[in-house]
């Protein structure tokens, strides 16, 4: 018989056993044990504002490991208040495993405190939903949530371990080791010869390489593949930097022309959602569609080969199989002629010395300040769109964003999680004005455990890339719940401390990014933007 103790610190040991060293958390009486046993058992706990935000931060925690991260909240109020946070990992096929507490079974159904039916909330929003029935299934669940939550395809689970299980004692021989598999699959053999062929025999093909390639580890496969068949790539969600921007077959702003153009297109862990035109370009090409879900191929468009499959190992074989291409440099120089074309078209607004600053100038920039190792998150409308055009990502897992949910808010929750699983790293968020609000408080989390990150706020005052259509389309007296104050964010600091610094005119934004950079501190760069910056650039939102 092993040592007996509470539920609650097989749990925290159990969290522990499954490679996770932080939780993140907002305080609630329901979870205590766990807490306990988090300190009992040496894992940190990093306690948040709003419990949306403690399920943010496990998001991004596991997302620069390559993990999955734990969001721990109290019953009732608590596991609602993560639902949207749950949401956006749903949507991106992103893991993490919610803790939730509950009221004790013994009282189910007679009003307790807090009490709601928990399990019905996320059944439809979760890969997995289970609660806990006896202190001893405590850790086989909780390395089951692992299990779930990082099988293919990836996903949030939920699991309910209510009050009186954690508080109850269970056997400590009970706690398992974790039980998953590394395996990865390669993709049926015929559909990776029909890949092949359709690559090597292309006149002008084109890639779009997405999260996938950073999930499944696969940023050299690719290298690899696009070297070995001259293969014009382009990158999307966390796929940003898997190639690096100096790289020769990287390009960034002709990928509508080129899906367009093409005779070949090859998606490779990304879906056809909206950000490829649910696969609606040139009915005339031949589509090559690699993912590890395999109801997303198919989806909106059937693919000529489509591959089941992760995209380190498939990548492993496909470059060897286009390595026979004869290379198509008229196609590539097109290609590049597009892409200095783009930054002529848009030459006098990254260069622009208009006060407030354009959107672009801000991106231009932060390009030329920060480090290649920052990580840079993006959490925002006009703003990230405008940045993510001209500042360069160095490496893989270096950009963040929420991906296709579109969830605001992200930002100071994802620097709390980044800097969690990375405390050495550089971490830079832009943000809109409108996005920062949303989980601004958790700026205060970032002093408290002083945990120095920089927050560049781009400041329109509207939520601008909802403002601009609006007076487009119904006319300049039409701006309704678009508006907001010209807001002095950088002056949270005198109330919660660390770095604050505003800007009006390009010439004084470098500096003051530095000297942010270098204080040590969280800091606040709140930089003062054109309101009609973006004015003329298409609403993503259609």
């Amino acid at each position: 018989m092993g040592e007996s103790m509470q539920a609650g610190r097989l749990a925290a040991r159990a969290i522990k056993a499954n490679g996770v060293d932080t939780v993140f958390t907002l305080s609630g009486g329901h979870v205590m044990p766990i807490y306990e046993g988090c300190r009992v058992e040496g894992v940190r706990v990093l306690d948040v504002r709003h419990e949306q935000a403690a399920a943010h931060a496990a998001e991004a925690w596991g997302r620069v490991n390559r993990a999955c991260g734990v969001a721990l909240v109290t019953s009732g109020p608590g596991v609602t208040g993560v639902v949207t946070a749950v949401a956006n990992c749903r949507v991106a096929q992103t893991p993490l495993v919610v803790i939730g507490g509950a009221r004790p079974l013994v009282q189910a159904e007679q009003g307790a405190l807090q009490e709601l039916d928990q399990l019905s909330i996320f059944k439809p929003i979760t890969k997995w939903a289970a609660v806990c029935t006896h202190p001893e299934q405590v850790p086989d669940l909780i390395s089951t949530a692992f299990r779930q939550a990082l099988a293919q395809p990836r996903g949030p689970v939920y699991l309910e371990l209510p009050m009186d299980i954690l508080f109850a004692d269970a056997e400590e021989e009970s706690v398992p080791a974790p039980s998953r598999s590394a395996a990865r699959a390669f993709g049926e053999p015929e559909e990776m010869t029909k890949a092949a062929d359709l690559l090597t025999n292309a006149e002008r093909p084109a890639v779009i390489a997405g999260s996938g390639i950073w999930w499944d580890g696969a940023w050299k496969q690719l290298a690899t593949f696009a070297e070995n068949g001259r293969l014009p790539v382009y990158l999307n969600g966390s796929g940003r930097g898997a190639l690096p921007p100096d790289h020769e077959l990287f390009f960034q702003h002709s990928r509508s022309p080129a899906v367009a153009g093409a005779d070949v297109v090859c998606v490779i862990g990304a879906p056809l959602d909206f950000r490829l035109k649910f696969g609606r370009f040139n009915p005339e090409a031949k589509l090559v569609h690699v993912h590890s879900d395999p109801t997303e191929l198919g989806h909106n468009r059937a693919p000529d080969a489509g591959i089941v499959g992760d995209c380190a190992a498939v990548l492993g074989i496909l470059a060897d199989g286009v390595e026979s291409r004869r290379p198509n440099d008229e196609w590539l120089e097109r290609l590049r002629v597009i892409e200095r074309a783009w930054w002529d078209d848009n030459r006098a607004s990254i260069e622009s010395g208009s006060a407030p600053l354009n959107h672009y100038r801000l991106g231009a920039e932060l390009d030329k300040v920060l480090d290649p190792a920052t990580v840079v998150i993006g959490d925002g409308g006009d703003v990230v769109a405008a940045c993510s055009r001209v500042l360069r990502v160095h490496r893989p897992g270096h950009w963040l964003d929420p991906g296709p949910f579109g969830c605001l808010g992200v930002g100071p929750p994802y620097a709390l999680g980044v800097k969690a699983a990375r405390p050495d790293a550089q971490v830079v968020v832009i943000a809109g004005d409108g996005a920062f609000g949303l989980n601004g408080f958790e700026f205060e989390t970032l002093t408290r455990f002083r945990l120095p990150v920089v927050f560049v706020i781009g400041n329109d005052a509207a939520w601008g890339e909802i403002r601009i259509p609006q007076r487009g389309i119904y006319g300049e007296d039409a701006e309704v719940a678009t508006l907001l104050a010209p807001t002095r964010y950088d002056r949270l600091t005198e109330a919660f401390g660390g770095h604050g610094a505003h800007v009006e005119r390009p010439d004084e934004l470098a500096p003051a990014l530095e000297r942010a950079l270098a204080s040590g501190e969280p800091a606040i760069v709140n930089v003062m933007l054109d309101p009609l910056g973006m004015a003329g650039h298409a609403y993503r939102g259609m």
